[in-house]
């Protein structure tokens, strides 16, 4: 292969994995703006229709009912990830794609104002309904952050706890992903992801065919990719439990790992 081809093929991935983000963006960006003009009317905000399997209606009744209506209204998740990550008070929490703010601002709750939850997100629009979502939550222990999940806007050893709900499956480059959130994690700190996987029987076409790359269907990993991935970059104790079936033969999943205590970043 001559190097002409070589940075031929390479400025056409990158070409498609910007065209992607680019599609991501458009599509939660004109998600967040559905939820606040939805505000406006009568009736409240409208809730973005997807399925059963994402959501609002993923989260218990009392924590739906603790926060801003647009806050849940604005859920794109396949799960619950401040349910399944054990955040304790005082603890600093990352969501990754944070959206709407309701993972964000359930976390502020449980890690208390001795804690601190950071939210980062790539879209204006989704960043400003978060904001405004704080202000309405009455929020003080919040940040949210404009950036990508593949170069966190934070320095190394940071965070305790990083949380995603069923955004990692959309970026086009997860060994960033995974090498980011290694980075910003304190020795000892954790994960709990919630996210959509396929079974290892799939290949990237056939999970291409069961729905696309936006929909977090086609960019999903399988389960051995996941914990490869993961094991690359550093983390131990990881465990892929899936929880429901989002499509044939690829499901919502929890995933946990930890940073090892003793350890140099990667």
């Amino acid at each position: 292969m001559t190097k002409e081809s070589t940075s031929t093929e390479s400025a056409s991935t990158e070409s498609t994995s910007t065209d992607l983000r680019e599609t991501v963006r458009e599509r939660y960006a004109a998600a967040a703006v559905q939820v606040t003009e939805g505000g406006t009317a009568c009736c409240g905000p409208a809730a973005i229709e997807v399925d059963e399997n994402f959501g609002g209606t993923l989260y218990a009744a009392d924590e739906r009912d603790q926060l801003p209506a647009e806050a849940v209204a604005a859920s794109l998740g396949c799960g619950n990830p401040t349910a399944v990550a054990d955040l304790h008070e005082g603890e600093r929490v990352l969501d990754l794609g944070s959206g709407g703010g309701i993972d964000v601002l359930l976390s502020a709750r449980r890690v208390g104002p001795t804690g601190k939850a950071y939210g980062l997100d790539m879209t204006e629009e989704m960043l400003a309904l978060a904001r405004a979502n704080q202000k309405k939550a009455g929020a003080t222990n919040v940040e949210f952050l404009k950036g990508t999940i593949e170069a966190v806007p934070l320095p190394a050893h940071t965070i305790d706890v990083v949380i995603s709900n069923c955004v990692i499956n959309l970026s086009t480059d997860k060994p960033a992903v995974f090498a980011e959130m290694f980075r910003v994690l304190a020795p000892g700190g954790r994960i709990g992801i919630s996210d959509v996987v396929a079974d290892d029987t799939l290949t990237p076409d056939q999970r291409a065919e069961r729905g696309d790359h936006v929909g977090c269907i086609a960019g999903a990993l399988s389960f051995t990719e996941y914990r490869d991935g993961l094991s690359a970059a550093g983390f131990t104790d990881i465990e892929l439990t899936p929880t429901h079936t989002v499509a044939d033969a690829m499901h919502s999943a929890i995933v946990r790992a930890t940073k090892p205590v003793t350890t140099g970043d990667h």
